[in-house]
C-alpha cells in the first residue's frame, strides 16, 4: 500500500499532519475518522519521487498484452520479460522492471503493482487481486483492457471536439496581435491630430496596452494560471468548482453523463470480479474524477451498509444521471447487476459522444462569430476616421 502525507483537523479545529499507509484516500479518511480526525488534503508519498500515473491508452495496452500472453499459457514472469522488450516509454519500462523484480522475489502481481505508488490505479490493482484469488487473472486483464480502451476513446473524442475551437482561439489572438502591432500604428500616423471617434480611441487604447506592456501582460497571465492551480488544491474550493461543473448550462449534462458512465463501468467490473459491493463502491469513489460526487460516497456507503438497496442510495447522489438508479433497480431485481451496469455504461458512453458532437457543432460557429465581431470592430474603428477624413476633404473642396 502507498503512503499518504495528510493534513486533517479534529472537532476543535486543531490541525494534524502525518503519514498513513492506505490503499486509497477513501480508506485513509476512514482511518482518520476512527481517530477523530477529518481529512483536509492528502497526497501519495511516491509522487514526490517522480512517479506518475499511466494513461488509459498505456493501461489498455498493458492489460491487453498481459492478458493475451497469460491466456496463451505464457508464465507471468516470462510475460514481463516480453513486455520489457517492447517499444515502451521510459516510465512504463521503469514500472515493469520494478514489477518484474518483485515477481522474482515471490510477490503477487497485484502487490507488486501496488508497490509502484500511483503508477497503477486502485481499480486495476483490486481487480487483479480478485483475479488472482479466483484464478482468472487472464480474463481480468482482458476485461480491464476493454475498460481502459473505452475510457481512452471517450477522452480522445472529447479532446478532439475541443481542438478546433482552440485553434480558432489561437488564430484570433494572433490576428488581433498582428493588427495591434503593425496595422493600427500605420493608420495612427495618417490620422495625425484628428479628433477620433470613441470606438477608435477605445481600440487604440487596447492596442497600446498590448504593444507597450506585452511582457507584463504575459507575466500576469502566467501568475494567474499558477495561482488558479494552487487554489484548486484547496479541498473546499475544489469541491465548489466540481459542483459548478455539474450546473453549467452547456456542459453540465455532458459532465454528469461522463461521470455516470465511468462509475457504472467501474462498479460493473469490480462487482463481476467477486469484490463485495461495499468494497467496490469504496474503490469506485477514487475513479469518479469529481470531488463533489466523491464527497457523497460516505453517505452512500452508510446507506448500503445499513441494508438499504443500492438503487435507493445511488438515487440520492447529486451528480449522476437519474436513469442510473433505475438501471440498478432492474439489476437488483433480476440478479444481473453487473450486466445491467455494463450495458448502462455503454449507453452513457454513447450519450456522452452524442452530447460532445452537439456541443462541438454549437461552439465552432460561435467561435467564428466571435472572431468576426472582433475583426469587424477593429475594421470599423480604422475605417470610420478615414470616412470622416474624406468627408472633410470633400466639404473643403466644395467650398472653393
Amino acid at each position: 500500500m502507498p503512503d499518504y502525507h495528510y493534513i486533517a483537523k479534529d472537532m476543535k479545529g486543531k490541525t494534524a499532519r502525518g503519514t498513513v499507509n492506505a490503499t486509497d484516500t477513501g480508506l485513509l479518511a476512514a482511518r482518520l475518522r476512527e481517530q477523530g480526525l477529518y481529512l483536509i488534503s492528502a497526497r501519495q508519498a511516491e509522487a514526490a519521487h517522480g512517479d506518475a500515473k499511466l494513461k488509459p491508452k498505456q493501461l489498455s495496452e498493458y492489460n491487453l498484452n498481459l492478458g493475451a500472453m497469460l491466456s496463451s499459457g505464457v508464465s507471468l514472469i516470462r510475460s514481463f520479460e516480453i513486455l520489457l522488450r517492447r517499444d515502451i516509454t521510459a516510465r512504463e519500462r521503469k514500472a515493469y522492471a520494478a514489477i518484474y523484480d518483485k515477481l522474482l522475489q515471490g510477490m503477487a502481481l497485484s502487490d507488486a503493482m501496488e508497490s509502484q505508488g500511483q503508477v497503477f490505479p486502485p481499480l486495476l490493482i483490486n481487480m487483479y487481486r480478485a483475479g488472482e484469488a479466483n484464478g482468472t487473472l487472464d480474463i481480468t486483464a482482458m476485461k480491464m483492457a476493454d475498460h481502459y480502451a473505452k475510457e481512452y476513446r471517450l477522452r480522445t473524442k472529447i479532446k478532439s471536439a475541443t481542438t478546433y475551437p482552440k485553434i480558432l482561439l489561437v488564430m484570433l489572438v494572433l490576428v488581433m496581435f498582428a493588427v495591434f502591432e503593425w496595422v493600427l500604428p500605420t493608420f495612427l500616423q495618417l490620422y495625425g491630430d484628428m479628433e477620433l471617434p470613441g470606438i477608435t480611441r477605445f481600440v487604440i487604447s487596447i492596442s497600446r496596452l498590448f504593444t507597450d506592456h506585452l511582457f507584463a501582460l504575459v507575466i500576469i497571465v502566467l501568475i494567474v494560471i499558477f495561482s488558479v492551480q494552487l487554489l484548486l488544491q484547496i479541498p473546499k474550493l475544489r469541491l465548489a468548482i466540481d459542483h459548478l461543473k455539474l450546473r453549467l448550462p452547456l456542459t453540465g449534462k455532458l459532465m454528469r453523463t461522463i461521470y455516470t458512465a465511468r462509475f457504472s463501468r467501474t462498479l460493473s467490473s469490480l462487482y463481476a470480479s467477486g469484490i463485495s459491493i461495499l468494497q467496490a463502491l469504496d474503490i469506485a469513489r477514487t475513479t469518479v474524477g469529481n470531488a463533489y460526487i466523491a464527497a457523497q460516497f460516505d453517505e452512500l456507503l452508510a446507506d448500503v451498509r445499513n441494508g438499504n438497496p443500492l438503487s435507493a442510495a445511488v438515487d440520492k447522489v447529486d451528480g449522476y444521471d437519474k436513469k442510473l438508479a433505475s438501471v440498478i433497480l432492474v439489476g437488483e431485481e433480476t440478479g444481473r447487476l453487473d450486466q445491467m451496469l455494463n450495458a448502462a455504461a455503454d449507453n452513457f458512453d454513447y450519450e456522452a459522444q452524442q452530447a460532445t458532437d452537439r456541443l462541438t457543432a454549437l461552439v465552432e460557429p460561435l467561435m467564428i462569430i466571435i472572431m468576426a465581431l472582433c475583426v469587424g470592430v477593429v475594421m470599423i474603428s480604422v475605417m470610420l476616421p478615414l470616412y470622416n477624413l474624406y468627408g472633410y476633404i470633400d466639404s473643403s473642396s466644395g467650398g472653393f
